[in-house]
């Protein structure tokens, strides 16, 4: 198909394609919901001006059409109206962004009169093409095809206006058209003007952000712990199996214990899943739910990395029991995934740790020889950015890398002891 032959199929679907005829059904019940109001200003500019002339007449239901549509606003106001607007321009206007259209009432004197404007707006396009369709249709028709076989008609015209024959006919599908594109170009107007009145406004947009943020943030908040918690297990549990795998039948002794390890690490990883499942549960059941592991058990966290073969150099300060509940809690989990990264990377390898407290902040550092380190899991990298959103949560900060001297790995985190948990 040649250009000209696509230009002329795309101005016929804009002209008499379904979404043309979509939007002339919302144009003339736009139309038909001015009716009430025009009647109104009608009924009460004609008691004011009565006995006129035929262009008086006209006049008055012109003015009657512009002093109905503030009465219209003022009814718009009313917040249910926002929705049922949204509700048909998402119908049948063929809006480009149908979802940004409004679905409930509103919430602001902002958003009522965004929603009044669009409201006259539709009402007042509406009126003229459910006008021009109703008297101008009927009028083209005549033009066409009224005089036809009438000869006192058609010779009443013609002795008052040659050529009428010929020029009736054209000037009826004149009008025909001129009824098609008002319908075309309203109906684009209000498509146009639906998400801009009919959409959020800035403060439902912010207040939209920032819930989204919340429900982000939560997620996040998951993702960390069941990556700190079940990851760290899963890890652990990984590795004991595969040392008691190699010594089942040479040292069945340490097979046993290694056995026995991942019993324990499997009852713990339970735990620890129960913990995040409460943190699911926290907004329903309105209370806090378990507060999960903290410094406090840091024993038990380098005795389980023990029997996987890593040896961890622990330095902790005196007074960790008494740290605040979320620092704490967050420090547990940093320390952990620290570990967890040493036994994936690293392997069995020594590990250096120290947990200090220091004007203020609780301070931990953490260290591990750069030695023939373990391939990296594909998309791996998630710990180490937990690590840092849970340090920045407490408005802390953390750093890691290698050493000046390339031998060993360091991961260094600061936490102030009044932050508060995100």
């Amino acid at each position: 198909m040649s250009t000209g032959g696509r230009r002329i199929r795309r101005a016929g679907e804009v002209l008499f394609g379904r979404r043309a005829r979509l939007r002339w059904v919302h144009l003339v019940l736009g139309g038909a919901l001015l009716m009430p109001y025009y009647l109104l200003s009608t009924v009460g500019l004609g008691a004011l001006n009565p006995n006129q002339g035929h262009a008086r007449q006209l006049l008055l239901q012109m003015l009657s059409l512009f002093t109905s549509l503030p009465m219209a606003a003022v009814t718009a106001l009313v917040p249910t109206v926002r929705g049922l607007e949204g509700a048909a321009a998402r119908a049948l206007c063929a809006v480009a962004r149908p979802e940004e259209l409004a679905t409930g009432p509103s919430r602001s004197w902002a958003a009522r009169w965004r929603t009044a404007a669009f409201f006259v707006l539709h009402l007042f396009t509406g009126g003229v093409v459910a006008g021009m369709t109703l008297a101008g249709a009927p009028f083209a028709v005549v033009l066409m095809f009224g005089l036809i076989g009438s000869e006192d008609l058609s010779g009443y015209w013609t002795d008052r206006f040659p050529g009428w024959m010929l020029t009736g006919p054209a000037l009826g599908l004149a009008v025909l058209l001129l009824i098609v594109v008002s319908n075309a170009g309203c109906g684009a107007l209000l498509a146009r003007w639906a998400p801009r009145l009919l959409g959020p406004t800035p403060e439902e947009r912010l207040a939209a952000a920032e819930r989204r943020a919340t429900v982000l943030a939560q997620r996040n908040r998951l993702a960390r712990e069941l990556h700190d918690s079940v990851g760290h297990a899963l890890s652990a549990v990984g590795i004991q199996a595969s040392a008691a795998a190699r010594v089942l039948r040479t040292d069945p002794d340490f097979a046993a214990e290694a056995l026995c390890a991942i019993e324990e690490t499997a009852r713990g990883a339970v735990a620890e899943l129960d913990t995040v499942l409460g943190l699911l549960r926290e907004e329903e059941d309105g209370g806090t739910g378990p507060a999960g592991p903290t410094l406090a058990g840091l024993d038990d966290l380098l005795r389980q990395l023990a029997r996987t073969g890593v040896t961890v150099d622990a330095e902790l300060a005196p007074g960790l029991g008494a740290l605040p509940a979320g620092v704490s809690r967050e420090a547990y989990r940093i320390v952990q995934e620290g570990l967890t990264n040493v036994l994936r990377h690293a392997g069995p390898a020594p590990a250096g740790l120290r947990v200090a407290l220091d004007a203020g902040r609780l301070e931990i550092e953490l260290t591990n020889p750069l030695g023939a380190a373990r391939p990296s899991r594909p998309g791996g990298g998630r710990g180490l950015r937990g690590i840092g959103e849970r340090a920045a949560a407490l408005r802390g900060g953390s750093a890691v890398g290698p050493s000046e001297d390339g031998t060993t790995w360091r991961l260094a985190v600061w936490l102030p002891l009044g932050g508060t948990g995100g």
